[in-house]
């Protein structure tokens, strides 16, 4: 018998004075059997980091990516179906990472975990010819404190500022400062 997706839900309060994005959004995530509490605060954050100011010309959605190897972690479509931007969480392969790239108009990758610097190192100079490709790296403790936020139902709320990112609940807040691995892209 085939193990099924945990369903959590996620209300996310957002103040992003960045972007000049606010708002209330309600993500429904099904959380894949083998995936960590760790991964699928990843895929908040990264929501929460490129949630549109509108939906007019397409929302961003959590995709399929652990049971459809054609699909991202999220991703946002235009009312035609093209992909405007395609978001993966984790080292993915170079192979992965450049045929996003010739699908999306853009592309961005959140590597998180004590491994993410050597995978880069692996993948600087290959990824660098992709323009629209940004990769950022989440610091492997603040990754492991967004794990600890996790519950069935959550209420979050998610406040940008100066490129950083606080991310809480009720009870305490994590403080994640995404660096930007290859900022020329």
């Amino acid at each position: 018998m085939a193990l099924k997706a945990t369903i959590h839900k996620a209300q996310i309060q957002l103040s992003d004075i960045d972007r000049g994005i606010y708002g209330e959004h309600a993500l429904t995530i099904a959380r894949h059997p083998s995936e960590t509490d760790e991964r699928m605060m990843m895929r908040v954050l990264a929501y929460a980091l490129n949630v549109p100011a509108t939906a007019e010309h397409g929302a961003l959605e959590l995709a399929k990516s652990l049971w459809d190897a054609d699909e991202p972690d999220l991703w946002r479509k235009d009312l035609t179906g093209r992909i405007v931007h395609w978001i993966d969480v984790g080292q993915p392969d170079e192979r992965r990472i450049l045929r996003a790239a010739a699908r999306a108009d853009r592309v961005s990758v959140y590597a998180f975990a004590s491994s993410a610097g050597v995978w880069w190192e692996q993948l600087a100079n290959r990824i660098g010819r992709a323009r629209n490709v940004a990769v950022w790296r989440i610091e492997a403790a603040q990754s492991r404190a967004l794990a600890a936020l996790t519950q069935r139902s959550m209420q979050l709320q998610a406040s940008v500022q100066d490129a950083t990112v606080y991310l809480g609940d009720a009870t305490r807040t994590v403080e994640i400062t995404p660096l930007h691995l290859n900022p020329s892209s």
